[in-house]
């Protein structure tokens, strides 16, 4: 005979899963996204795994923007529980989750990191501006005559400027997929382009030709796409020792035996100027929480109290040993408040 209390709870799972087996649900959680937020959630995972009964949540680095697309595909045990990303979620990506059934998304702000420009410790010395590296890096660039844009012919950093290194440009680089990438893009990319009076000018005849010229990247070898991995960035820095590259301020801190990082507009990449805010390029890391699979999934809010918790992203905490800047005790604990209460992501907030 059924017991219709049980019959209704395994159809109540099903509906919440979207799965066609409540026998097929997962014991475990799954993560995708950022490779700038991947150290930090293997450390906090493993940390999980060990202090409670449940698995050690799977990991996967698929970029900021992969995995969005990956958690936003729907609601199931086929699809992720959450997401990592080194930017905020766009508005259009909140939009595509929705028109998957992805209606409830919990936002957690876990703290700050710099993008750094680094080489090997074996390769030059080197102090930049935001304008330099956009002058070394875009696609097109003011003429010197005047003329209107011409393609990027700086193959030197002595070319860009006669004081920097007489060394050739090579700079390795996340993808497009990557939050690594739409950060430097931003905080670098854009912000450097706009010294330039040709640049200003194009601004207020035609915006969009304007957003193009300031953010595409070079495709002639200068600027090489090196994968979502920035690991893998760091081994070719060790074996190339002229070539720069472009990751997170973590690989750095975990690397400085064998990296340096880059000073730009005169600041150093280092915890405490990312913290003040001195230095230019800095930005905050997210994790995103699919609703629907809180209390389905086991042990979703519980990974959410480890990763919230003092000892894991507090000042002293062990994720600060691994170079994540925390966020100011009032917003740590409002954030880590609205994450235990699952408040549902608002992009009007902050």
């Amino acid at each position: 005979m059924t017991n219709k209390p049980i019959a209704i709870a395994v159809a109540a799972t099903i509906a919440a899963l979207g799965s066609t087996s409540a026998l097929a649900a997962r014991d475990n959680i799954s993560i995708v996204g950022s490779s700038t937020v991947y150290p930090f959630t293997t450390v906090v995972a493993e940390q999980f795994g060990k202090a409670t009964s449940f698995k050690t949540p799977k990991i996967e680095s698929t970029g900021s923007g992969g995995g969005i697309k990956l958690f936003c595909s729907g609601v199931g045990v086929e699809t992720a529980d959450i997401t990592n990303s080194s930017r905020r979620i766009k508005s259009s990506e909140v939009e595509g989750c929705a028109e998957n059934g992805v209606n409830e998304i919990v936002e957690v702000k876990i703290g700050y990191d710099g993008i750094v420009l680094a080489n090997s410790r074996r390769g030059p010395d080197m102090r930049v501006t935001v304008e330099e590296v956009w002058l070394a890096l875009a696609k097109d660039v003011p003429n010197p005559d005047g003329s209107g844009f011409i393609p990027n012919p700086y193959t030197k950093w002595s070319e860009v400027n006669p004081e920097l290194p007489d060394a050739r440009i090579e700079v390795l680089g996340p993808p497009p997929t990557s939050g690594t990438r739409d950060a430097f893009v931003e905080l670098v990319m854009d912000a450097g382009c706009e010294e330039f009076e040709a640049v200003q000018a194009l601004a207020e005849t035609d915006k969009d030709a304007h957003q193009a010229r300031c953010q595409a990247m070079r495709e002639d070898g200068a600027f090489i796409e090196a994968g979502e991995n920035d690991n893998l960035i760091v081994q070719k820095l060790e074996a190339n020792p002229s070539a720069f590259g472009i990751f997170g301020f973590s690989f750095l801190d975990q690397n400085i035996d064998a990296i340096k990082g880059i000073a730009i507009d005169a600041v150093e990449p280092e915890f405490e100027t990312i913290a003040d805010g001195s230095y230019p390029v800095s930005r905050p890391l997210f994790f995103y929480v699919k609703k629907a699979h809180v209390g389905v999934i086991p042990g979703i809010k519980e990974y959410i109290a480890e990763f919230t918790s003092e000892k894991a992203w507090g000042p002293e905490g062990y994720l600060s040993e691994r170079g994540l800047i925390p966020l100011p005790d009032g917003e740590r604990e409002a954030v880590r408040q609205a994450a235990m209460d699952l408040e549902n992501l608002s992009l009007a907030a902050k």
